[in-house]
C-alpha cells in the first residue's frame, strides 16, 4: 500500500515516514499542499495524510482541489491537525477529508484508522 504523508515539518514528516514504513507500507512525502496534490497525482497513493496547516495550499484547500480531479477524487485523506476542536473536524469533513487525526499523533490510533479505511489492502501488507 502507498502512502502519502502531506507534511511541511521536517520532523512531523520523518517520524511518520518511519513509523508507517515499520508497518510494511510505502510512503511517499510532500511538503506543502501543492506539492500534495502534484505528488497524489503522479504517484496515485491509496491514501494520504494531509496535514492541514502548510504553506502555499494549505491541506484543506489541496484535498479540495484532490476531490475536484476524476484521477484523485477516491483517494482516501485523513487530516492531521493540531487543532482537535469540533469546529475544525467539521471543517475537515466539510473539504472531503475521510476521517481527522490530531496532534500529537497516537500512532496506534492512525494504523487503526488507516486499515479501517484501507481494509485488506492494509491489513495483508502490514508486518
Amino acid at each position: 500500500m502507498l502512502i502519502l504523508v502531506a507534511e511541511d515539518n521536517p520532523d512531523n514528516r520523518n517520524l511518520l515516514t518511519r513509523r508507517l514504513e515499520r508497518q510494511g507500507w510505502t510512503v511517499v512525502v510532500a511538503e506543502d499542499g501543492r506539492e500534495a496534490v502534484a505528488v497524489c497525482r503522479s504517484a496515485k497513493p491509496d491514501l494520504v495524510l494531509m496535514d492541514v496547516a502548510m504553506p502555499n495550499m494549505n491541506g484543506l484547500e489541496a484535498t479540495r482541489a484532490l476531490r475536484a480531479d476524476p484521477a484523485t477524487a477516491g483517494t482516501k485523506i485523513i487530516a492531521v491537525t493540531a487543532h482537535a476542536m469540533d469546529a475544525n473536524r467539521i471543517e475537515c469533513i466539510e473539504a472531503g477529508c475521510d476521517d481527522f487525526a490530531t496532534k500529537p499523533i497516537n500512532f496506534p490510533e492512525l494504523v487503526a484508522k488507516i486499515r479501517d479505511h484501507m481494509g485488506p489492502l492494509a491489513q495483508g501488507e502490514a508486518a
